[in-house]
């Protein structure tokens, strides 16, 4: 696909562009991506916005050791590593990093960034319901980061250009979401890991050319078919990475697809558009708080519930897939609950995975995968 091999080409070379666009005074912010954090509102101030999504890795895990204790979730961790021991990480680049509070995993990273780097680092805090007094805490966390941004920045965030900014994310998320439902077909023209890319992707390209890729890929796929996959999962938890692609390839070795991906850390929810009004600061609040699917620590648990429900129907899953970091808490405590919700409410059965982006995790040959393997065979009986 044309439009997939200009997007991989840059972010090829993403490292170089944003360290020309720093030496022509453009600054780059760095985000922790959980969902919390409006992308929009950087764009508006002129700046870069850059999602910490690389994930995988067992050395940056291992590098995160002099840094983090080890009993932190594993993405969170391997973010401090892929800083120190990689000097063209992208993560070099940031001159402002922006941590939406969600849980000690988030402010342990956080602080790592500010304790042992020294990078400029703004906190606000995400509440865990979605009561009138706690969204009104939310917004006031949007408004001092609006202040944070231009203060960094030197530019005002004029309305218009925060429209601007909100036109081009719809449409990036009208244009994912456009290319994920082409999963619903029986023979889907484009499997769960080469979405996951694009998704990841979203993180880390300038908005113009991803959504010229992605209009690009769209029209290439919408005609075509795929491989029709034996069994159809969707896939939940609390981090997806980019580069983290076991789970899609121990599916795939059987045959199977994943259609259909909700998670928080890497996984862009494009299914809600900002709705534009008056009052645009409450427009992003509305969208990325309000309206957003609560993660596993947050409530109302049934929205996640509900939301899952209805794309095993719509996607047409024969089972779900749970796939988590080793010490994410707030998830290992929800997937208990939700092993038997899956067989109750939604009429399917729960597989749960948990990783630490261990080596033993990867590669067919070895004791883990195949016991993997071992389970989602008896999964598929």
């Amino acid at each position: 696909m044309q439009g997939f091999t200009e997007l991989q080409e840059h972010v090829a070379n993403r490292f170089d562009e944003l360290n020309q666009a720093r030496e022509n005074g453009v600054k780059v912010i760095g985000y922790v991506p959980g969902g919390f954090m409006p992308e929009e509102l950087v764009y508006a101030a002129g700046a870069i916005p850059i999602g910490m999504v690389y994930g995988g890795g067992w050395e940056a895990v291992a590098e995160s050791a002099s840094y983090l204790p080890r009993w932190i979730d594993t993405f969170c961790r391997a973010q401090i590593g892929y800083y120190m021991k990689d000097e063209k990480s992208l993560y070099k680049a940031i001159d402002l990093l922006v941590a939406p509070i969600s849980d000690v995993n988030v402010r342990a990273l956080a602080d790592a960034f500010s304790f042992y780097v020294g990078l400029d680092t703004f906190r606000y805090g995400v509440p865990h319901d979605k009561d009138e007094d706690v969204t009104r805490y939310y917004l006031e966390g949007l408004h001092l980061l609006k202040e944070k941004l231009e203060q960094v920045t030197g530019n005002r965030i004029e309305d218009q250009k925060l429209i601007e900014a909100i036109e081009e994310y719809n449409r990036m998320r009208e244009l994912l979401k456009s290319i994920s439902d082409l999963r619903k077909s029986l023979s889907p023209p484009i499997s769960g890991k080469e979405f996951a890319w694009l998704n990841h992707a979203s993180y880390l390209v300038d908005g113009s050319v991803l959504n010229r890729c992605l209009e690009s890929i769209y029209r290439e796929l919408k005609d075509k078919h795929g491989p029709t996959p034996k069994k159809r999962f969707v896939l939940l938890g609390s981090t997806l990475a980019m580069d983290d692609v076991k789970i899609f390839d121990i599916v795939e070795a059987y045959g199977a697809a994943i259609v259909m991906e909700e998670f928080a850390e890497g996984g862009r929810h494009y299914w809600e558009p900002v709705k534009i009004n008056g009052d645009l600061i409450g427009a992003l609040s509305d969208r990325y708080f309000t309206r957003r699917v609560p993660p596993a620590w947050s409530r109302p648990t049934s929205e996640r519930v509900e939301f899952v429900k209805g794309q095993a129907e719509a996607f047409s899953a024969d089972g779900l897939l749970w796939y988590q970091m080793m010490y994410r808490d707030g998830y290992d405590v929800q997937s208990f609950y939700f092993q038997k919700i899956a067989e109750k409410e939604i009429g399917v059965r729960m597989l749960k995975v948990v990783s630490d982006y261990d080596p033993v995790e990867v590669g067919s040959e070895t004791t883990a995968l195949s016991d993997h393997f071992g389970v989602l065979v008896e999964f598929e009986a």
